[in-house]
């Protein structure tokens, strides 16, 4: 079985320190945020600037892990760290974060509206 796309105790943690409220503004602010972040990914790379790669993949880890979206986060990750080579060794790894933004991205506005 698949892991699941959001940790639901990171993220009942979060409702819990911030509010339900609160965190579906976060949730609404992330699903308008991410795909832009995950664009500026495909635009660092084809434009070969490496820093700002790496601090687009920092900043969709960073945001993902608050909310849970662990394997979201991982992905954002290895980009991080694997930087603009690994990137264009492969498609790969741009399009396993797409398709697991679209996974958490559904899972997010399933428990913001639950």
């Amino acid at each position: 079985m698949a892991e699941p796309a959001i940790d639901l105790a990171t993220f009942q943690a979060l409702q819990e320190t911030t509010g339900a409220d609160f965190v579906a503004e976060l949730v609404d602010t992330f699903l308008a945020e991410a795909p832009a972040m995950i664009e500026d990914l495909h635009r660092q790379l084809a434009a070969g600037n490496a820093d700002a790669f790496r601090r687009a993949a920092h900043s969709l880890k960073s945001n993902s892990h608050t909310f849970g979206a662990l394997a979201l986060g991982e992905l954002a990750r290895g980009l991080e760290h694997g930087g603009l080579d690994a990137a264009r060794a492969s498609a790969a790894p741009l399009d396993a974060l797409e398709r697991e933004y679209a996974r958490a991205a559904a899972a997010l506005q399933a428990l913001r509206h639950g």
